[in-house]
């Protein structure tokens, strides 16, 4: 090792503190031991040899060429010398031939961990001596090891300081950041502890809220929220806290205006290696007019729903007043109502839904779905349609891209396919393969079908349904005697219900 490398490893012990009250008592302890009037725990730096502990004596440090640590500290034992004025490496030496006039000396080396020198720790005598007794050597180089000891444990605590330093300047500056990152957001940005403790809001939170800085820490946050959405955000939330699961949740946020307008709250866990939680970060955006906008849509929803299946009434009623002016077509008239009433029912489906009213729709079956939207082209005479397999649980989520889909193929049927003709026919099988739900749509004794040259839009329709609502895959078949379709549909896209319980 170079001396530069070795002076680089002397500051790692941040030897320019203080701290040495345990040094000055083992060097007054060596002075006693080896009946000399001085003892030195001397440190040999690029200029100088510094006294960090020192008995005897008042200087705290000499010149480093006039120094015997040097050569004490590069020894593998004691350096010892009876006589400096007899000794021609220090007989010119201005510690010898002025004050304090030093004549014997003997160090032990101190070494690093990794052997490296470092300085002394030495006993002085201003009188000539032939050395120290036996156990005097043995005491004063166990002192030795016990300095090393202890600066050993000063460059460990060092380090550590030093590390823990760095780490609280990391975390600052990571601090500063996420804060300058957050004031940023258009969001509203808020922290806590594992506990749930919330201790950290954005500026725009206290923009949206108008709330002075901290008065909403802790649990002060519930009250911010409308009081009927205050008991379900507190269950949400400690239901989080105690599992762990992501937050999420709508709720009326108290605007610095007075009015509460909606957010959207979301929140997730930051973990340790452990997985252990270390803390919760979350948003909360404001989503009121977009929340008005849906409620507003769904009214004109609603509206046109309602008007469409009136005319759907109005049609069933004209067909009524002509069968009683025409009795003789009362059968038909008859079929001919129930096939429009059918298609009013089916508009339930196939008509968008918000979250409100498809809540209402609940869960149904997959035969029964399609068993309305097909009962217009059913028969007293005979049946159309024949269901077959395994029925299958559909919500809301699924239920308008399959009633779009069948809606599609039954309209499709009627014009080109198996209803086109007194006697075609479809059978449909439902079964289960693995995590899919398989339907199979044959139709039977209908015109020949060849496949058309180019998509229109029902067969868009009908891909957009399956491929990109549903996740599933379409085959189609344009066999000699009918067109086959193969829908391949994962049962988790059919149903919430199916999907918690696989």
């Amino acid at each position: 090792m170079t001396e530069t490398d070795r002076l680089a490893l002397l500051r790692q012990y941040d030897l320019g503190a203080e701290g040495f009250d345990e040094l000055d008592e083992i060097t007054a302890f060596a002075s006693a031991l080896c009946h000399t009037p001085t003892a030195v725990v001397s440190i040999v730096e690029d200029t100088r040899q510094r006294f960090i502990a020192r008995t005897g004596i008042d200087a705290s440090e000499t010149p480093r060429e006039l120094s015997f640590c040097v050569h004490a500290m590069r020894g593998e034992g004691l350096f010892t010398v009876p006589d400096a004025t007899l000794d021609p490496r220090f007989s010119d030496n201005m510690l010898v031939t002025q004050s304090p006039y030093i004549r014997f000396y003997t160090g032990a080396p101190l070494l690093s961990a990794e052997g490296v020198p470092l300085g002394a720790l030495c006993v002085i005598d201003y009188t000539p001596r032939e050395g120290l007794t036996p156990l005097q050597a043995q005491g004063l180089s166990l002192l030795a090891r016990q300095v090393t000891a202890f600066l050993e444990a000063r460059r460990k605590d060092g380090a550590f300081r030093k590390e823990a330093a760095d780490r609280a300047r990391a975390l600052e500056d990571s601090q500063g950041r996420f804060r300058t990152l957050a004031d940023a957001m258009p969001q509203m940005v808020w922290s806590t502890l594992p506990d749930g403790y919330h201790d950290y809001y954005n500026a725009r939170w206290y923009e949206f809220t108008g709330m002075p800085e901290g008065s909403t820490d802790g649990e002060e946050w519930n009250g911010m929220f409308h009081p009927d959405d205050r008991e379900k955000a507190w269950q949400l939330w400690s239901h989080s806290l105690a599992t762990g699961a992501p937050y999420e949740i709508e709720y009326r946020l108290r605007h610095h205006s007075g009015q509460y307008r909606w957010t959207l709250g979301r929140a997730l866990p930051i973990r340790d290696v452990n997985g252990t939680i270390t803390r919760w970060f979350g948003t909360c955006t404001d989503i009121h007019e977009r929340k008005m906008e849906m409620e507003e849509r769904e009214v004109i929803t609603h509206e046109l729903s309602h008007r469409i299946k009136n005319i759907f009434s109005v049609i069933a009623g004209l067909i009524n007043l002509s069968a009683r002016e025409h009795p003789e077509m009362a059968d038909i008239a008859g079929e001919l109502r129930d096939r429009v009433i059918a298609l009013g029912r089916a508009h339930d489906f196939v008509r968008p839904h918000s979250s409100a009213s498809a809540s209402e729709m609940g869960q149904t079956s997959l035969f029964g779905v399609i068993l309305q939207l097909l009962a217009p082209y059913q028969s007293d005479r005979q049946s159309r349609v024949t269901l077959s397999g395994e029925d299958q649980v559909v919500d809301d989520r699924s239920a308008t891209p399959l009633a779009l889909l069948f809606h599609e193929l039954a309209t499709n049927a009627a014009k080109y396919g198996a209803l086109s003709t007194a006697e075609g026919h479809i059978d449909l099988h439902v079964s289960r393969d693995g995590a899919d739900c398989v339907l199979l749509w044959r139709e039977h004794g209908g015109p020949v079908v060849r496949a058309p040259e180019k998509a229109g839009f029902g067969t868009r329709l009908i891909s957009l349904s399956v491929e990109r609502q549903l996740g599933g895959k379409i085959v189609r078949e344009w066999l000699p005697n009918g067109l086959a379709v193969t829908l391949h549909i994962p049962s988790r896209a059919m149903s919430r219900v199916w999907a918690e319980t696989a």
